[in-house]
């Protein structure tokens, strides 16, 4: 035996054989990925996994109920506080109709009618403002021992001014449409309503705190998912310990593709305990880029994590003027993954069909695209553009592979970006967010905004309408809210 190992306690060689029995898997999951990739994956690697769940999975029942209460308390605490031109489009059938009669100038007296020719055109009236007038009647009884009241509707803002219209209007122009709240200031001024930007201001943070509830459910609902795609992206703070200087925060945005949901979490930083909270019991398919915090999520046995494939491609689409000809046949190879893709979404096949066709068609191109790179990668300098991307998708082969497991998976993380851009739309306009909370509560309607986009809902009547009945919903119905079941909503009693 080593002398110097003579000299060790019992509790410090063990530590050593454990951490040589680490390295020791950690090197024979290298060999056995390299082996992948010189000679081949094999499909039945990918036909079924007994230790991964099925997607979707479902919440424990005692959890559900928790969260009942939660929102239960929470809602209650809010209630306390407070026709067709040929090659043109066809116009829209459900728009109101002003019809405009026109007769030929002269006697027409000894004239028939033939016919007529319509003409359409589409037209608009600026936002019209008016004043809701709210008479209540009182009655007393004839004896003089009671007197009622007409009851007054519940208002968004109890004693405020604007209604659940106006103050949907003023949250779907500044987080929908990107228009600050000094622009919409000046609109109200034109039309000779002369608002202040601390009222107005004070509308927006008023009008965020109803559907807080709504979006607390949609944090449970997301915190449940088996199979969540994953990003951050930035936003500047005003509020900030550093003077004349803004802070740094980031959103991290959770997307669901299986149902379309989207959660846009702020917190002061882009460290691993931002995602504490909605990850720390995470369990399933976790798809990401390549950040740090989620190769550690990654690596929690009860994790899977799924690599995306837009992040490799552009990895060689930057190779392009470094090594032309090799970048060529990688983006050749990922392009005909995208292209069975593609086929799956047009014929539009089930999670267990989409499975079966990547088998039979993406399978064997992922393999030779791996015994390629593993050729190739010799013949490259290590920092060179051709060499990075080559050893991105060595380093991330598994993950990248991991899609093929279920039908329900997507090959990149293109949703969830998506799902960002409205962000990086709203910091050309606005620039930055007053304060932590205030980036917070924003988070709520971007979260919302990006759900009705996805489920093609218009933003502006689905916050009128969550505005209108968040106060007086029942707790366990408050899903009733979310944008696709307001859609169907629509769509039943437009039947």
């Amino acid at each position: 035996m080593d002398t110097a190992l003579e000299n060790l306690s019992k509790e410090q060689l063990i530590a050593i054989i454990h951490a040589r029995e680490e390295e020791n898997s950690y090197l024979k999951s290298r060999v056995d990925l390299l082996e992948r990739l010189q000679f081949g994956q094999k499909r039945e690697r990918f036909e079924g996994d007994p230790n991964q769940g099925v997607l979707p999975f479902e919440t424990p029942a005692e959890e559900e109920v928790q969260q009942q209460e939660e929102i239960k308390e929470q809602i209650s605490y809010t209630r306390k506080k407070q026709s067709a031109h040929k090659g043109r489009a066809a116009l829209p059938a459900h728009l109101p109709v002003e019809e405009v009669v026109i007769y030929p100038e002269g006697d027409l007296t000894d004239m028939v009618c033939i016919g007529k020719e319509v003409t359409e055109e589409l037209e608009c009236e600026p936002a019209r403002f008016f004043i809701r007038r709210y008479i209540r009647y009182k009655y007393a009884a004839k004896n003089g021992e009671s007197v009622k009241t007409g009851d007054l509707p519940e208002r968004v803002i109890d004693k405020g001014i604007p209604g659940a219209g106006l103050l949907s209007m003023i949250l779907t122009d500044k987080y929908m449409d990107h228009l600050p709240l000094y622009r919409q200031k000046q609109r109200f001024a034109r039309e000779n309503i002369p608002i202040a930007s601390s009222t107005i201001e004070g509308w927006v943070k008023q009008g965020l705190e109803q559907i807080e509830p709504l979006w607390q459910q949609l944090r449970f609902d997301i915190k449940a998912k088996g199979y969540l795609q994953v990003d951050e992206t930035g936003i500047k703070v005003l509020e900030s310990e550093k003077k004349n200087a803004c802070h740094q925060g980031y959103y991290w945005v959770y997307h669901s593709p299986l149902d379309g949901l989207v959660l846009m979490d702020y917190h002061p930083t882009r460290g691993a305990i931002a995602t504490k909270d909605m990850l720390a019991h995470f369990k399933g398919y976790l798809q990401s880029d390549g950040y740090g915090v989620y190769e550690k999520i990654g690596q929690r046995t009860e994790v899977t994590p799924v690599a995306c494939w837009a992040h490799a491609r552009r990895e060689f689409e930057r190779a392009l003027d470094n090594d032309k000809i090799r970048a060529t046949k990688a983006l050749s190879l990922i392009q005909q993954l995208y292209t069975v893709e593609r086929k799956a979404k047009e014929e539009q096949l089930e999670a267990n069909q989409i499975k079966r066709l990547r088998l039979d068609e993406s399978l064997p191109v992922l393999n030779e695209l791996g015994k390629w790179i593993f050729a190739e990668v010799k013949n490259t300098l290590p920092k060179s553009q051709i060499g990075k991307a080559m050893r991105y998708a060595m380093e991330r082969w598994d993950k990248l592979s991991v899609y093929l497991q279920d039908g329900s998976l997507h090959i990149d993380n293109n949703a969830i970006e998506n799902a960002i851009r409205p962000i990086a739309l709203g910091r050309k306009n606005y620039l930055f967010a007053g304060s932590h909370d205030a980036a917070t509560r924003a988070g709520m309607l971007y979260s919302f905004f990006a759900i009705c986009k996805k489920h093609e809902v218009n933003p502006y009547r689905w916050l009128k309408y969550a505005l209108e009945n968040i106060m007086t919903i029942n707790h366990k119905n408050i899903r009733d809210l979310y944008p696709q079941n307001f859609k169907k909503l629509v769509e039943t009693d437009n039947m």
